[in-house]
């Protein structure tokens, strides 16, 4: 893969917690290089330090040393006002658990990315309605979210975490939580949105079998990055 096609990139990231035993170190001089339009898979056991990793790459946590850079900006640059632009126009998240709003409409939680950020309300609802349509919840849009199933939370979710138009999608073991019909829904829909839309994704799992239908497998072992499967950073 050409360098030039680098969206995502951490050199040297390190991440310590302190903890009445003493430091914790979670991430140890972790580099990586994520090109446009690739789907990578991070594995490791729970508590490996998937969620932090990509917590520190969505610039939604600070690294404790090294660099995240976004097309060639390194976000310890970017001041609070910007980090939050960044994160609200140029990534997409998915959890584990939804983290809808349980007592909004599935339509007024996927609206909300784009009222946050001064869109018109007729505009955010023509948005959230285009992309419910998009991961098939069309008739579920008026339902509360806490009243969806455990599928269509999750599809809302996505729908939620594309609605912006984001380059990077992160989804942090997105079907842990499904039944075996329901994961194979949310996969299958994962990657489809990602080819669709041309995104770099990112999908933290424990799960080998869904790992395997990304572009490239990396392992998380004591803190490092380690290849499993696919191109190396920079391969051709």
């Amino acid at each position: 893969m050409n360098k030039e096609g680098t969206v995502l990139a951490a050199r040297n990231l390190r991440k310590v917690f302190s903890t009445a035993g003493g430091e914790l170190v979670v991430l140890d001089g972790v580099e990586l290089e994520a090109q446009r339009g690739e789907m990578i898979a991070v594995v490791g056991p729970s508590g490996s330090g998937k969620t932090t990793l990509l917590y520190l790459l969505a610039g939604l946590d600070r690294p404790t040393a090294g660099e995240v850079e976004f097309d060639g900006r390194r976000l310890s640059e970017l001041s609070p006002e910007e980090l939050a632009a960044h994160r609200n126009t140029r990534i997409g998240f998915v959890w584990q658990l939804s983290n809808l709003l349980p007592d909004f409409t599935a339509q007024e939680n996927v609206e909300m990315p784009l009222l946050v950020r001064g869109e018109s309300r007729e505009r955010a609802a023509d948005e959230a309605r285009r992309w419910l349509a998009e991961v098939g919840l069309a008739e579920r849009a008026h339902h509360l979210a806490g009243e969806l199933s455990g599928g269509e939370q999750q599809r809302a979710a996505l729908a939620r975490a594309l609605v912006s138009g984001p380059a990077v999608l992160f989804a942090d073991e997105p079907t842990g939580n499904l039944d075996e019909a329901n994961r194979e829904r949310i996969l299958s829909l994962l990657i489809a949105l990602h080819r669709t839309h041309g995104l770099t994704s990112f999908l933290a799992t424990h799960n080998l079998e869904s790992a395997g239908r990304c572009d490239r497998v990396l392992r998380l072992d004591h803190g490092r990055l380690i290849p499993t499967r696919g191109s190396q950073p920079g391969e051709s």
